[in-house]
């Protein structure tokens, strides 16, 4: 699969993706933090026979964790039915979302092919700044990837991810998430992701 096909599947499921009260925060500005993240994705890749997949998924886990707000994340992509959970439902969704984005990573980036990752500045807007970011893959044409990073009073970290620079995954994976919500509820959900994981 190319480079550009992997980071598409990727940030359409990771934009939800994964950490908790207990990761160690990310580091410094609103581009310290995706940079922190992008060079611990691209030294998973260089080494990634190596690690295997659950070496690379170790290697990744608590840096997706400490980079992206899970718990806001996981509550807008749920909806208007994350206020009816239980407290017991939401952190089981929410770690259920975090595995499932964790081992996507370890699977779909496994190795190197010369592929960058480029900041190019940061944007100041309400409730958040963006980071302005260019995926530079071997064999295809750059693409924008835009991080939405908000200052939870504790650190900076990635609330929602505009690939090509303007499509929410907030809102696509809202949309997703919808019909199994409908069908089977909460417990569906958890148990897809769970299954996506393990499957991974």
């Amino acid at each position: 699969m190319r480079v550009l096909s992997r980071i598409i599947v990727v940030l359409t499921i990771a934009t939800t993706c994964l950490p908790s009260a207990e990761a160690d925060a990310a580091p410094g500005t609103p581009s310290d933090v995706v940079r922190h993240f992008f060079d611990t994705l691209l030294a998973n890749m260089k080494n990634g026979e190596a690690l295997g997949a659950k070496g690379r998924f170790e290697k990744l886990e608590p840096v997706v964790r400490a980079a992206f707000d899970i718990p806001f994340m996981t509550k807008m992509s749920i909806g208007l039915g994350w206020g009816r959970l239980t407290a017991d439902q939401k952190q089981r969704a929410a770690k259920a979302f975090g595995r499932y984005v964790a081992a996507t990573y370890a699977t779909q980036f496994d190795k190197f092919s010369g592929e960058s990752f480029n900041i190019l500045g940061e944007q100041k807007v309400p409730h958040g700044t963006i980071v302005r970011t260019r995926l530079v893959p071997t064999d295809d044409e750059p693409v924008a990837i835009n991080y939405m990073l908000h200052d939870n009073d504790a650190a900076w970290q990635i609330r929602d991810v505009y690939l090509t620079g303007t499509v929410s995954e907030l809102a696509t994976k809202r949309s997703e998430f919808s019909a199994i919500l409908r069908s089977g509820g909460i417990d569906a959900l958890i148990a897809r992701l769970n299954q996506r994981a393990d499957a991974l």
